[in-house]
């Protein structure tokens, strides 16, 4: 199984339910269970299994790693607003938009008014649709639409969209290329980490920084493809922008630990990204 909590470890994106929703037991086991563990940040296992990383952290893991990092910030309540399109000609920004409305989609699903998801789904689909992403995931994301505006139980639905991203990552490898799946992820990323550092920022909780965001090598992992070789690069100031921001978050994340500052400039720097779609 992939490792699910490699995108936590710097924000991602991503996701934010509330309390996590037991697994259901066999009737012979007690009822008392094992506590379920923390959240591991473990820097030798992420570098080994970083090729494997899954395309969207579970939402209710997202705010377990939050909990324990001593945060009460509800992420839902700080997505912005602003619509975000993929009719752009530059793939490499198109799969970095993208993933910060897959991100955006994983964060409000639970409780955002249909007026505001479903444009966020419709551009989704639209991004997957230019990148090649095939014939299935369109329309799953039209169910998924569909299910929204029927005002069906969106619990139910957020397992959907888990099984949906579980299932985007080997059809867009085949369909599109293995370096669509990783941008994707770095705009869900981009999306997670601007958010986490604005609420350690806004709860002055900056000993949380280091348990949370001191990850240089999901940086390194996303930086990769950003500088890929014979990728799609004609001159595009936000993959410019991006690339620079990794650089500098790659900085800031191998030092031995990080102070206000550091926060600060890491909520500037995907801020200034984010500003630029």
């Amino acid at each position: 199984m992939a490792p699910r909590w490699i995108l936590l470890s710097l924000s991602l994106l991503v996701g934010c339910t509330g309390e996590e929703q037991p697994a259901e037991q066999p009737a012979e086991q007690p009822a008392e269970q094992p506590a379920t563990p923390d959240v591991q940040f473990n820097p030798d296992t992420l570098k080994a299994d970083a090729e494997n990383v899954t395309l969207v952290p579970s939402p209710a893991e997202m705010q377990r790693a939050l909990a324990n990092a001593g945060l009460t910030s509800e992420l839902a309540s700080m997505v912005s607003d602003k619509d975000i399109g993929t009719d752009v000609e530059n793939l490499d920004q198109v799969a970095v938009r993208t993933g910060v409305i897959l991100a955006e989609v994983v964060l409000t699903l639970k409780d955002a008014p249909k007026e505001k998801l479903v444009p966020r789904l419709e551009s989704m689909k639209a991004g997957f649709v230019k990148l090649g992403a095939g014939d299935d995931i369109p329309p799953t994301i039209d169910e998924l639409i569909s299910s929204i505006n029927n005002d069906l139980n969106r619990e139910d639905l957020l397992d959907d969209v888990d099984l949906l991203s579980g299932a985007m990552v080997p059809e867009l490898e085949t369909e599109a290329g293995d370096w669509v799946v990783p941008l994707i992820q770095a705009g869900s990323w981009l999306e997670g980490a601007h958010l986490v550092s604005g609420a350690i920022e806004s709860e002055s909780k900056f000993d949380a920084a280091g348990s949370l965001l001191r990850q240089p090598e999901v940086v390194e992992y996303f930086l990769k493809y950003v500088q890929r070789e014979g990728g799609d690069k004609a001159p595009d100031e936000v993959v410019k922008q991006l690339e620079a921001t990794l650089v500098k978050l790659k900085e800031i994340a191998s030092k031995p630990s990080l102070s206000e500052e550091d926060v600060k400039e890491i909520h500037a720097a995907t801020g200034a990204v984010l500003s630029m779609l």
